[in-house]
Order: structure tokens, then sequence, then C-alpha cells
């Protein structure tokens, strides 16, 4: 029976995503995003970008960010990824910005990012995984640099929240 109904969901919703996960196999008639993690991280009226060593956008700038593992949560990736892109480790917890899936908004296919923010005192940063660098941008810089993704969208977002506009 069950295997009847699994061939009627292949004929009506196209090929089934099957995934093991803690070695059981699950099998999915609908596709599943790639899920990411974003930090934006305030120093005055500054924010933390680096530019991206590969593609997409390779060459661009962004915010520190990257795939979030697997059981690992967002924000466990939200802080990983600042400290290998950027070597910036955060003395305080970061705070949700938001969640963004408009489509589109990754060249590599559907992708939802959790985006968090931070404050930090530190200026030194150094770069590393896949960033070739790391640097503070003035906020009001940004409307004249083109960032990768939907990146100056989660920084604005970020910044009406720190600023307690929203």
């Amino acid at each position: 029976m069950q295997d009847s109904l699994i061939n009627q969901i292949e004929i009506f919703t196209g090929p089934i995503d099957t995934v093991v996960y803690a070695g059981v196999e699950h099998k999915y008639p609908y596709p599943r995003p790639a899920y990411t993690t974003d930090i934006v991280v305030f120093n005055l009226d500054s924010v933390l970008l680096i530019r991206r060593g590969k593609d997409p956008f390779k060459g661009k700038l962004a915010l520190p960010g990257g795939f979030v593992d697997e059981d690992e949560t967002s924000i466990h990736a939200a802080i990983r990824e600042l400290e290998e892109e950027a070597g910036l480790i955060l003395k305080s917890t970061p705070k949700l910005v938001g969640i963004y899936d408009d489509p589109g908004r990754d060249p590599r296919g559907w992708t939802v990012s959790t985006a968090y923010m931070a404050r930090t005192r530190q200026i030194h940063v150094q770069y590393g995984d896949d960033a070739v660098d790391a640097a503070w941008f003035p906020i009001a810089s940004l409307d004249s640099i083109t960032l990768a993704f939907d990146h100056k969208k989660i920084i604005n977002d970020a910044w009406e929240l720190e600023r307690g506009t929203i």
C-alpha cells in the first residue's frame, strides 16, 4: 500500500527527494531549500563586510555567512562563519534580524537564510576560509556599493532594528 502511494505521489509531483538523517531514510514529495545564515556586525556607524573568494559573486562584497551544517543551529553557524571569514569572536549573543527567502535571492537555487546582528568594539578583523578580504565600511557608503545576494536589504533591516525604527 505504501509503495503504491509513493508511486502515485511521484506521478503527480515529480521525483521524491530521499534524505538519510541519523541513519534513517526519509522521503519527501516536495523540494527542500538550502539553509544558510548571514550575520550583520556593527561597530559604531560601520558594518563588517567580506569579499567573496568563490562563486557566486566571486570578488563581490557580502556579509559573513554560509551554509548551516547538519546538526548545527543557524545562530551557531552564524557565529562560526563570522570567526572563519573575519576572525571575529563575539562576546555577546547575536540578535535575530529575520528570515530571507525571496525566490532568486541566490543564483544556486532555492536558499533560505536566517540573518542575525551583533555589535562589537573590536576593530581588527582577519579574513579567512572562503573570504579574500574583510573590512569595516561606513553605513553611509552602502548606497554606492554593490553587495552580493540580498545583503543590502538585510543590512538595512538590521540598521533599522539597531536604531529602533522598526
